[in-house]
C-alpha cells in the first residue's frame, strides 16, 4: 500500500477498485497512526469528493440540527474508520469526503477491472478476498450507513452500460451481505453507467480509472445521535 495524506470532511466513503477472495481473512496489521487532516494513511488515499466536477452526493437529510462539537465527533470517528479501511483493504483508493449533510464520510474505490472479467459482472476470486477484508470493516463500524454506486466508462450506451454497473454494484452488495455484514447498513445500490466519469474517457487510462464501484460510509442517525449525545467514540 502506498501512504498519502488524509484529507479531513465528513463521511465515510469507499469505492471499490480491486480484488477479492473470502470471508475467512485475517485482518491486515498497518494500521494509522492519528486521526484528522494531514494524517498519513496505511492505504492508498485518493482526492476529496468536493474536488469531483460530477460527484455523487451522498448519504439523505438527518432528523434536527448537529451542533459543532457532534460534527467534530462524528469527524474524528471517520477518521478511524479511514485508517482502519486502509489497514484492511490493500487493493481499492481510500479517501474522505463530504456528505449532504456536511459531515465527514469514508469513500473507498475499487477498480472494476480488479473485481470483474471485461463486460461480466460476477466476482472474481481476488475481488472476494479483498471485499471479505472490507465486510470486517463494516461489521465493525455498523453505525456506518452504506451507498454503493457502480460505474462505466462511455464505451457502448446506457443501455448496455447502466444495467452492467447496477448489476456489478449489487454483486458486491450481495457478497458482502454474504460476509455476514447486515443488510440494513446498505441504504443506496445504484448503477450510474457512464454519467460520472472521473477522467478522460478518450484515453486507455482515463477509461480504466471511470470503470469502478464506489462504497460509500457515512453518519446514520444513530451516529448522529451518539454524537449530539456525547457517546459516540
Amino acid at each position: 500500500m502506498k501512504n498519502v495524506k488524509l484529507m479531513t470532511l465528513g463521511l465515510c466513503f469507499l469505492t471499490l477498485t480491486g480484488g477479492m477472495t473470502s470471508c475467512a481473512t485475517k485482518q491486515g496489521t498497518g494500521a494509522l497512526a492519528g486521526g484528522g487532516a494531514g494524517t498519513v494513511l496505511g492505504g492508498i488515499i485518493g482526492n476529496i469528493i468536493g474536488k469531483d466536477s460530477k460527484a455523487t452526493a451522498i448519504g439523505a437529510a438527518i432528523g434536527g440540527a448537529v451542533g459543532s462539537g457532534a460534527g467534530a465527533l462524528i469527524g474524528r470517528h471517520m477518521d478511524k474508520v479511514a485508517q482502519e479501511t486502509a489497514a484492511q483493504v490493500q487493493n481499492a483508493k481510500v479517501d474522505e469526503v463530504t456528505d449532504a449533510n456536511g459531515l465527514k464520510a469514508v469513500r473507498v474505490t475499487f477498480d472494476s477491472g480488479i473485481l470483474f472479467a471485461t463486460n461480466k459482472a460476477n466476482l472474481n476470486q481476488s475481488s472476494k478476498n479483498e471485499l471479505a477484508k472490507f465486510s470486517t470493516v463494516l461489521k465493525n463500524n455498523q453505525d456506518c450507513h452504506v451507498d454503493i454506486y457502480g460505474h462505466t466508462d462511455s464505451t457502448g450506451n446506457d443501455g448496455i452500460n447502466i444495467p452492467l454497473s447496477n448489476n456489478r454494484a449489487q454483486s458486491v452488495v450481495n457478497y458482502l451481505k454474504s460476509c455476514g455484514v447486515p443488510a440494513g447498513q446498505f441504504q443506496n445500490v445504484v448503477g450510474k453507467g457512464s454519467s460520472e466519469p472521473i477522467a478522460d474517457n478518450t484515453t486507455a487510462s482515463g477509461r480504466q480509472q471511470n470503470r469502478r464501484v464506489e462504497v460509500y460510509l457515512y453518519a446514520s442517525q444513530a451516529m448522529v445521535d451518539a454524537a449530539n449525545n456525547g457517546t459516540l467514540k
